[in-house]
């Protein structure tokens, strides 16, 4: 093999692909990049089992071939490059062979004829996104899936589409996100578990353009994204998801309106109070048209009114201010509806058309 291309280019290639290379596997395979030069393309492909992602990058093909490379090694001597023209040669012993300007370099690699390429993934059901769209609905319900590797169903999102609706659902037994958007088309009713960490990766990969389309194929095993010149290939989590419409209600006892900024604000300044090994609650007391933010621990304490728009009755409630903090930095409203029923249920922040809804519980406090 033997290709020649530009430094930013490469870089651009290795950075998306080793999105999916796995770093505490023991298996060489999955710390590798494959670079395979055909007649046509210059992909690079990386695949830790659970998440694959291959990308085609610009470049000069002057000899068919393909090599694996330790992806670490590969992209901390890439990195360190001139911003030039780069050429990489294999030879007999399956060694890469790089140079760039003056600099010459041999790396060890293998033939690649055992790599793990990505699996195929039949393209009989899809949906067509933005990729703006698909990066916003992740980022903004992605932090509330669990890390608890004991309950796998929550450390993934639920993708539910709906005629020409997609709805994307997270939980983490103390919370819950749902997001809704309408997408371009009709579709059949589709569901799927998509793992976080294969959502994490795609934010960091998708260029986030409102004319740039994503589409998304989905199977019994896998979901494959296909954007730009990459290839994203993931397993999906199988099992039943939780029923979510059966958690949640249109009953309360009191809602507020308040403005975002301030709330959060607000918040940000009582967190300052907070040790993580505290776990001490924020307390919201609703009185009339003031919501007053007390936070009392060892390093101080407190005390703030806010204005709001009240209907129903008064409350005192406890919660964990991280959890407000990221369903509020989420949402993009300027004033922002807040319902409650009493202390020991879950509060409610959602929009009237409902096309966002954070579900938060309660943190149990001293009267």
């Amino acid at each position: 093999m033997k290709i020649s291309c530009n430094k930013t280019s490469l870089m651009n290639g290795i950075n998306i692909v080793s999105k999916a290379v796995s770093a505490k596997s023991t298996m060489t395979n999955v710390q590798c990049i494959l670079i395979e030069a055909s007649l046509s393309d210059i992909r690079l492909i990386a695949n830790d089992i659970e998440i694959g992602i291959e990308t085609i990058i610009e470049g000069r093909i002057i000899e068919a071939g393909k090599i694996a490379i330790d992806a670490k090694f590969f992209s901390d001597i890439v990195r360190r490059l001139p911003d030039s023209e780069i050429t990489i040669e294999t030879n007999v012993n399956n060694q890469a062979i790089i140079h760039c300007e003056r600099n010459e370099t041999n790396i060890p690699g293998t033939s690649g004829d055992d790599f793990n390429y990505l699996p195929d993934v039949a393209k009989d059901k899809s949906i067509t996104i933005s990729q703006f769209t698909l990066k916003d609905v992740i980022q903004k319900t992605i932090f509330s899936i669990s890390d608890q590797e004991n309950t796998k169903i929550m450390t993934g999102e639920l993708f539910e589409v709906n005629g020409d609706e997609l709805r994307v659902i997270s939980l983490d037994g103390h919370r819950i996100s749902i997001r809704k958007v309408k997408l371009k088309e009709s579709y059949e009713p589709m569901k799927v578990i998509v793992p976080g960490k294969t959502l994490s990766e795609m934010t960091k990969i998708l260029n986030g353009g409102i004319e740039d389309e994503v589409t998304i194929y989905i199977t019994d095993k896998h979901i494959l994204f296909e954007f730009d010149q990459t290839k994203v290939v993931s397993r999906i989590l199988e099992g039943e998801f939780y029923k979510i419409d059966q958690m949640l209600t249109n009953d309360y006892e009191t809602k507020f309106t308040i403005n975002k900024s301030d709330f959060v604000s607000s918040i940000d300044r009582a967190s300052l109070f907070i040790k993580e090994s505290d776990k001490k609650p924020i307390i919201l007391n609703i009185e009339n048209s003031s919501m007053y933010m007390k936070i009392d621990s060892t390093l101080g304490s407190m005390n703030e009114e806010l204005e709001i728009n009240k209907e129903g009755k008064d409350i005192r409630i406890g919660f964990n201010p991280k959890f407000l903090m990221d369903a509020l930095r989420a949402i993009d409203d300027e004033n922002v509806d807040i319902y409650m029923i009493n202390q020991k249920s879950p509060c409610y922040i959602r929009d009237v058309e409902e096309n966002y809804i954070y579900l938060i519980l309660p943190v149990s406090i001293v009267a």
